[in-house]
């Protein structure tokens, strides 16, 4: 359909005005041209609807036409009225003898519909291949006596000469046609004085629902812009509180916001205070030699007398390598899917777990190999804990052959314990900002600190209820991190084995630098 090709559709409903109200003849016709939103068949057999507004009320008035024939002129359109349900019209017929012929076909009901011819200046297609004209030119209204538009028939049919004085009435009788599915009843008055309506015949139709458009039809109206674009938004916002989210599932992204959350710190409280020993490569277990009985040093028994003899012997400590690791099992379309992908995060678990077991396990090792212990402390008693740190240390020096504490390894508990110790004025032991006479400082948030002048060490994986004074040197920690190995699924599936692993032993080569402080 190009912009310049006309349409002719058929509309209905008119009225015939039998005689102006100052007595001048009338010959008129008035009715609905075209109705808004309604789908019919054009001349060319194409479906068309009009949108409201879409013919002009205003501009060069359409001639007055009967089947459509230029040849037929019968008139002209002299009112054209925009309503709600159509394009209401008022048409005046010619004082010539066609058009006399033509008013007698309406005053018997032969004529009891119209039809325009419109050239559309812009028009789009809907889904179901309907031509939707926003805009045309209207060239002419015809009178023919089948409609397109249902709705559309003529209403009020008249004409008559000036009145004389002596002149009786001749009264037009009314014709009724017969009913059918097409049609309406026509109504033709006589040629009684007659008023204009001031006002069109109001045409109930039903509300046609709005679907909300696609994004190549918003970005299509909003390039047209103007009160289109204006209206179109009104309808999407009228629109808009009957769509939720439920009726846009497909549409509604589902954003990953980074890094991945992992809640599970892989600390090494005791592995980190004492320190960990490369690991040697060969064999499953290796010596670590210690000097268990030493020489001896003694003045002299006299001049040409022996020394004082002594010996030196160094003994063998085996320590067993021992194996710490895990796997999982990932399908490839997992590794190649995922976002962010799951490989580094597996990885980044793992190696987190792997810190903790070993951990624990330099932990249970350290209280199971402190074999040395003080009396139970009472933990409230801040002079108690005074007197049993001090006893720890005393018997370090002795039996440790000199040398001196310098951690103090707790458990959760204790840690909390030593933090609410006070002195004889409610006055914290262990200020976070202490003065100068402070015994030590602890914070709640650090896993640090210092009591009684020792290190504070404190690790989670510790059984409750520890406390042990001592020395690093006494307990070594050996390790080799072998870390991520990943290996192809030996069943011919798509998968692989992400493993991690490493080689981890501890040995107490000196119990007596370690003392415990046991409660009741």
């Amino acid at each position: 359909m190009t912009e310049h090709q006309s349409l002719k559709l058929t509309a209905g409903s008119f009225t015939i005005d039998a005689q102006a109200p100052d007595g001048q003849p009338s010959r008129s016709i008035t009715g609905l041209a075209v109705p808004w939103n309604v789908a019919t068949t054009d001349s060319l057999g194409s479906k068309v609807m009009f949108k409201p507004g879409s013919l002009p009320e205003d501009g060069r008035a359409p001639r007055l036409l009967e089947g459509h024939d230029s040849g037929k002129v019968r008139g002209l359109v002299t009112e054209r009225v925009n309503t709600d349900e159509g394009m209401m019209f008022t048409a005046k017929l010619a004082d010539t003898r066609d058009a006399d012929d033509t008013m007698s076909l309406l005053l018997m009901g032969a004529y009891d519909s119209v039809s325009v011819g419109v050239v559309p200046t812009k028009f789009s297609f809907d889904k179901s291949g309907t031509m939707v004209v926003e805009t045309a030119r209207w060239t002419e209204l015809s009178i023919v006596a089948e409609p397109a538009f249902e709705a559309a028939r003529i209403e009020k049919v008249a004409a008559s000469a000036p009145e004389d004085d002596d002149e009786q009435e001749t009264p037009t009788p009314e014709i009724e046609p017969e009913e059918d599915s097409m049609s309406e009843p026509t109504l033709v008055e006589a040629a009684a004085p007659a008023v204009m309506p001031t006002a069109p015949i109001q045409f109930a139709q039903p509300a046609k629902p709005f679907s909300l458009p696609s994004a190549s039809e918003y970005i299509a109206k909003f390039f047209a812009g103007g009160a289109e674009f204006a209206e179109f938004n009104a309808k999407i916002r009228a629109a808009a509180p009957d769509v939720t989210t439920t009726d846009t599932p497909g549409i509604l992204p589902e954003p990953i916001v980074g890094p991945v959350y992992n809640n599970f710190r892989g600390l090494r409280p005791v592995i980190d205070a004492i320190g960990a020993k490369a690991m040697p490569g060969g064999g499953k277990i290796f010596r670590r030699p210690e000097v268990t009985t030493h020489t001896t040093i003694g003045p002299s028994n006299g001049e040409n007398v022996a020394l004082d003899s002594g010996t030196f012997v160094v003994s063998n400590n085996n320590v067993t390598k021992e194996v710490y690791g895990g796997y999982v099992r990932l399908s490839e379309e997992d590794l190649d899917w995922t976002d962010p992908t799951v490989l580094g995060l597996l990885i980044d678990d793992m190696a987190r777990i792997y810190a903790n077991e070993t951990d624990n396990v330099a932990a249970d090792n350290l209280l199971s190999g402190t074999s040395q212990a003080t009396g139970n402390v009472a933990p409230t008693d801040p002079a108690d804990w005074i007197a049993k740190v001090y006893a720890c240390a005393n018997t370090i020096l002795s039996s440790a052959n000199g040398w001196l504490p310098t951690h103090l390894f707790v458990s959760g508990d204790v840690f909390a314990q030593l933090g609410q110790l006070v002195d004889g004025q409610d006055r914290p032991l262990f200020p976070q900002v202490g003065p100068m006479n402070a015994f030590g400082n602890l914070q709640p948030g650090s896993a640090s600190g210092v009591a009684f002048g020792l290190q504070v060490v404190v690790d989670r994986n510790f059984a409750a209820k520890t406390a042990i004074v001592g020395h690093p040197d006494g307990f070594e920690i050996f390790e080799q991190q072998k870390g991520a190995i990943s290996v192809e699924a030996a069943d011919g599936s798509l998968s692989r084995y992400i493993k991690f692993r490493g080689y981890f032993a501890t040995l107490m080569i000196d119990a007596n630098k370690f003392m415990k402080i046991p409660q009741a």
